[in-house]
Parts: C-alpha cells; structure tokens; sequence
C-alpha cells in the first residue's frame, strides 16, 4: 500500500484471498481515504468503506483520470529488481526482512546518503545472530 506522495507500506501475506488482503487493507487504511486499484477480484468489497475506484488493466486501461496504480507498481518493479539484480533467490524465512529493505530505501528516497544512513543506524534495534539466520 502506498500514499501517494507518502509512504509505502508492504508486508508478505500467506495468500492474495479476499479475507486477507481486506483484513491487511482494513487495519492499515483509513476509512476516510480513497483507494485506487487495479480489477483484481479480491479488492471487491472494499467498496463498502472505502471511495474505492479502479483500473482495467485487463483491457489496457491503466489510467482514469486520477485514478491509476503506477506509484505501487513503480515499488513493485523496484523490490523485484533489487532481487533479482542484488540478492538472486530470497527465502521465505527471509522474504519480510527484504521487504522491509526495500520499503526503507522507498521511504527515504528523499534523504541524503548521510541522513539515510543515520536513519537506518537509528532503528537498529534487534540483532540475528549466524545460527537464527541459517536455522530453518
């Protein structure tokens, strides 16, 4: 999820259901805030709460008027390069603290290195030792 000029957020989720993407939407995004999406099936109840419009991408429509997915798709394309380009294979046990790298370099993409750099030494808090990294 991602505020348009803002923040992202992203979090793996065992499945793409209904249930869970709206559980994960519900608990993030405030009722008051318009949602923009592509078709997919299991955003479809988000218009109960939410002033929720979408785009076709299945019939090459991928922008009406302010409404468009470009900005988390931009995340996307850059998560996914990272690692494939940097890391080659991600594990499951691991995939969330990728995730997580990459979230931090989208939302201080503003930041000087220094600032950045500072930022991350700020909020390291937990230390995985060799053996919980390995470990399965």
């Amino acid at each position: 999820m991602v505020e348009r000029g803002g923040k992202v957020i992203a979090k793996h989720v065992p499945n793409t259901t209904m249930e869970t993407l709206s559980s994960e939407i519900l608990s993030t995004i405030k009722d008051t805030a318009k949602v923009y999406t592509d078709e997919y099936t299991s955003y479809a109840r988000l218009k109960r709460v939410y002033d929720h419009q979408t785009v076709k991408h299945s019939s090459r429509q991928y922008v009406k008027d302010r409404v468009h997915t470009n900005t988390i798709e931009g995340f996307w394309s850059l998560l996914k390069r990272g690692i494939f380009g940097i890391y080659h294979f991600t594990s499951k046990k691991h995939l969330q603290m990728y995730v997580d790298e990459f979230v931090f370099r989208y939302n201080s993409r503003q930041s000087t290195e220094s600032k950045r750099f500072n930022l991350l030494l700020q909020n390291t808090e937990n230390r995985m030792t060799y053996k919980e990294l390995i470990n399965a």
